[in-house]
């Protein structure tokens, strides 16, 4: 038998309307018992649609002893303090990406879950899409033989499209963003090639700008090359400014053929041979911003909060995603190939 998990939600923004907010209350597990914003009408709007109690204050949320999960879907350099004062009030904690500002801040808040005994997710959409999961299988199976080199890319013209404070938006300001597309869409990008490769980054070497939003004080285009563990090369673009259209897609090259992952509308996984076999994967489309139904994050969020089982994106793999981030950060800044560190002291 099914329990309800009381759930609070933390920012009642974009990412809240679109994804969080929608997909508890399709969620039959779900009860959405209190929403917070610091703008209060925000949470009065979300709270005219789904219910709950209204804060303007986290804290008095975190203090309902009736909540029992939260998402926490604020402006990036609040997702380490207030998952932490989440964790240590006894809450399940489900943070919108990229998990922290700096690997102190993720390894606080791993610390956080495990001594509370709570799970902590970090929002990682991409490993759900079928078609991710199709080509990580496929390259386990070593059906394409040995890996050599891959190409990803997430960008459209940007937030200010979407965010709900157009270009005013937290996501062009540094000091709460503290990254701009590189944190928006590139970790969720080396959060896929990570899953799909099944190795970890070891090296980045990084070209970081911000070309196309003068009012921005964060990066808006970002091209990193990356090196794995086992020697795989590949290229990672994130980008606010591909103005036309959106591209979310990844190529894997491999000694026995190549792994399309691109935007159509039916075969959104293409596997390509070398003997001039092809093989289309009728896997629905990739999601992206302008194609979304369910993440699917919700959803594996509450089953691990119902069954205590580690949920795919542990804060673990949350910190290793942003490590690759931040040292494509400092690549550009020292103008240096730079080694993923994989804690504080490593």
């Amino acid at each position: 038998m099914n329990m309800t998990v009381k759930v609070g939600i933390i920012g009642c923004g974009s990412i809240a309307q679109h994804r969080h907010l929608p997909e508890y209350a399709a969620n039959q597990d779900v009860e959405i018992v209190a929403v917070c914003d610091v703008v209060k009408e925000r949470a009065e709007a979300a709270q005219a649609i789904y219910g709950g109690k209204i804060f303007t204050d986290y804290t008095e949320l975190l203090a309902l002893e009736e909540v029992e999960a939260v998402s926490v879907c604020t402006p990036n350099y609040l997702h380490a303090p207030i998952s932490i004062a989440a964790l240590n009030a006894g809450k399940h904690v489900l943070c919108e990406k990229p998990m922290a500002t700096s690997l102190q801040e993720a390894e606080e808040m791993i610390a956080a879950a495990e001594k509370s005994g709570k799970t902590l997710m970090i929002g990682h959409n991409q490993r759900f899409v079928p078609a991710h999961q199709k080509a990580r299988e496929i390259i386990a199976s070593g059906e394409l033989g040995k890996v050599y080199s891959f190409r990803t890319a997430f960008g459209h013209p940007g937030p200010e499209g979407w965010s709900v404070d157009g270009v005013k938006s937290w996501f062009f300001k540094k000091d709460e963003a503290f990254i701009g597309a590189m944190g928006d869409l590139g970790v969720h990008k080396t959060d896929l090639i990570r899953y799909i490769l099944g190795e970890e980054i070891a090296e980045v070497g990084a070209f970081v700008e911000t070309s196309a939003k003068e009012f921005a004080s964060v990066d808006d285009t970002a091209v990193c090359v990356l090196k794995t563990e086992s020697g795989i090369i590949g290229t990672l673009a994130a980008s606010w400014s591909y103005t036309a259209k959106e591209d979310n897609s990844t190529i894997i090259y491999g000694e026995k053929g190549i792994l399309r992952l691109e935007d159509d509308p039916k075969f959104s996984l293409v596997a390509q041979y070398t003997d001039g076999s092809i093989v289309r994967y009728e896997l629905g489309a990739i999601q992206t911003n302008e194609n979304q139904s369910n993440s699917h994050v919700v959803d594996h969020f509450i089953e691990a909060v119902e069954s205590g089982k580690a949920p795919l994106i542990t804060g673990e793999e949350g910190k290793r995603s942003l490590a690759v981030i931040l040292a494509a950060l400092e690549s550009n800044e020292k103008k240096t190939i730079e080694k993923v560190k994989t804690g504080v002291h490593a």
